[in-house]
């Protein structure tokens, strides 16, 4: 249900947060737990896709479900602890809310483990959408009244571009600036320090 409030929209993974340390941790528990070698070092690089885009790296198709679902009941216990603020993020989230804006978070990890990641960190936010990936994201972006969605990923560039808004891209993830232009970026930041800043700059008069 959209909101009269506007929101600012955000990716989780490497956006948000420093899920690196954490994810590392729990493909780990799932080497030992499973038997099957998951290159967790090689995996944390390219966050971002669908769980089930990296494990078919590892798995075969037959066992591929069976991974997602023993991955996610180790998540809660190996992956929130570790993980942290990417730099800017709680400074970005607070100048969203006196601007006025809601926060809205819309990732493709289960939105049940992005809420663990947020409340842990005591990140705030009004709404959450989980389990979307490019295109699949815009229909959260539309329905909760994203006027502009940061990530760090291409497929996030994709998911404002198809809901109609301006996409922020910052190089805190496994994209560079180059690639987030390329996707349709209408800005690209370093990191989130500089959002502040730069949502001043082009919400005047909104």
């Amino acid at each position: 249900m959209t909101s009269a409030t506007p929101a600012v929209g955000f990716d989780l993974d490497m956006t948000l947060i420093d899920s690196r340390p954490g994810i590392r941790e729990a493909y780990r528990a799932l080497t030992a737990k499973t038997g099957v070698y998951v290159d967790a070092d090689l995996a944390v690089t390219r966050l971002g896709p669908p769980l089930r885009t990296e494990l078919a790296n590892w798995f075969p198709a037959a066992e591929l479900e069976d991974a997602v679902t023993t991955y996610r009941a180790l998540y809660a216990d190996y992956a929130i602890t570790p993980s942290v603020p990417t730099p800017g993020a709680v400074a970005a989230l607070a100048a969203v809310r006196d601007m006025g804006f809601r926060v809205v978070v819309v990732t493709s990890k289960l939105g049940r483990l992005a809420a663990l990641h947020l409340d842990h960190l005591g990140l705030a936010y009004d709404e959450l959408a989980g389990d979307l990936f490019a295109e699949g994201k815009a229909t959260a972006i539309t329905e909760y009244g994203v006027r502009w969605y940061v990530g760090d990923h291409e497929a996030d560039m994709i998911a404002a571009r198809t809901a109609g808004v301006p996409g922020i891209g910052v190089t805190t993830g496994p994209c560079s600036s180059a690639e987030l232009t390329a996707a349709g970026a209408a800005y690209v930041l370093a990191d989130l320090t500089s959002l502040p800043a730069l949502l001043a700059e082009i919400t005047v008069g909104t």
